[in-house]
């Protein structure tokens, strides 16, 4: 098949999909170029990350496509349930990143808890002058050890990171519609076992947590799950991260949780309006950044263009 990698693909997934047959294009085509390029060249399917948005207009347009796959997890920037209307396979990789994105947002968790992000910002403008206070400011972290940790989707990704914060000794309860159980795999050593972690009210989580990590799709109407309302249901000095999607979190009602005092500090690797997101939330002292790199780790994406590779083999025996 004629294949568009359009966000790109790693090496191995690349080599894996040529092993098999395929053609593989991977230079960026931009938005406005991408219908003619697709139609130009005949192209069978469409292989996206975040950046790349394939909507219904372009499957409209473009008669030749057979699937969109995307690089990852969520699948927003996908009309999926019109495109598999159509009759194109729509397919992304679950598995691939969540050890990825588990570590990333436990990198963000220490780094509130020890106010690593803001020291890193001010200990190269005034460490040399200003070490003391610094080390004052800074001198008031909290151990993760005994605190509870509130994951908000307990799907692959909610229960890789239940899985360190186990490790890490933190007390782990979840909230998901769709979960039937709170069971989560550990492996320490050569040693392996299960715990079940409590599946409680969203009302529960907010109140009782003392960290609450996001892993939830974006709503259908673009709303967030998680504004005003249930910020003031958060513990005082509670932590927040968002590592799903920046609509499920509203902006503004984090601003004013965090300008308040009422939030201990906040962690975000999505944000609204990506790749622009507000110099107001990118400026304040009381978040930890990332640019959108949950899964942007050389295994993880490994794992990901393998995994597409093998979905595409897949597809292929099905239609023969």
């Amino acid at each position: 098949m004629n294949i568009l990698a359009n966000d790109g693909i790693s090496p191995s997934g690349l080599e894996a999909l040529k092993n098999g047959g395929h053609t593989v294009h991977t230079d960026f085509i931009e938005a406005d170029q991408l219908e003619s390029f697709i139609n130009t060249n005949a192209i069978d399917g469409v292989l996206v990350r975040s950046a790349t948005k394939v909507r219904q207009v372009l499957m409209d347009a473009c008669p030749t496509l057979k699937f969109v796959g995307r690089g990852g997890v969520g699948m927003d920037n996908i009309d999926v349930a019109y495109g598999r209307g159509k009759g194109l396979t729509v397919f992304n990789t679950p598995a691939a990143s969540s050890q990825s994105v588990a570590e990333l947002v436990m990198g963000h968790i220490f780094s509130l808890s020890r106010s690593l992000h803001a020291s890193n910002r001010t200990m190269p403008v005034e460490g040399s002058e200003n070490f003391k206070t610094l080390k004052k400011a800074y001198g008031k972290g909290t151990e993760l050890r005994g605190k509870t940790l509130g994951i908000i989707g307990f799907g692959r990704i909610g229960r890789s990171l239940a899985a360190y914060a186990l490790g890490c000794g933190m007390k782990v309860v979840a909230n998901d519609i769709y979960a039937t159980d709170g069971n989560v795999d550990l492996e320490i050593g050569d040693i392996s076992f299960s715990i079940e972690c409590p599946l409680v009210s969203m009302d529960e989580i907010l109140s009782s947590s003392d960290v609450i990590s996001l892993h939830i799709p974006a709503q259908p109407d673009g709303s967030a799950v998680i504004g005003k309302a249930q910020l003031d249901q958060m513990k005082p000095g509670a932590l927040l991260i968002n590592a799903a999607r920046g609509g499920v979190l509203d902006e503004d009602a984090l601003i004013a949780a965090l300008n308040s005092g009422h939030l201990g500090g906040a962690a975000l690797d999505v944000f609204v309006g990506e790749p622009s997101p507000r110099a107001d939330v990118l400026s304040h002292p009381g978040l930890s950044l990332t640019p959108h790199t949950g899964a942007a780790t050389g295994e993880a994406q490994d794992r990901i263009g393998l995994e597409l590779a093998s979905q595409i083999a897949e597809l292929e025996k099905a239609r023969a």
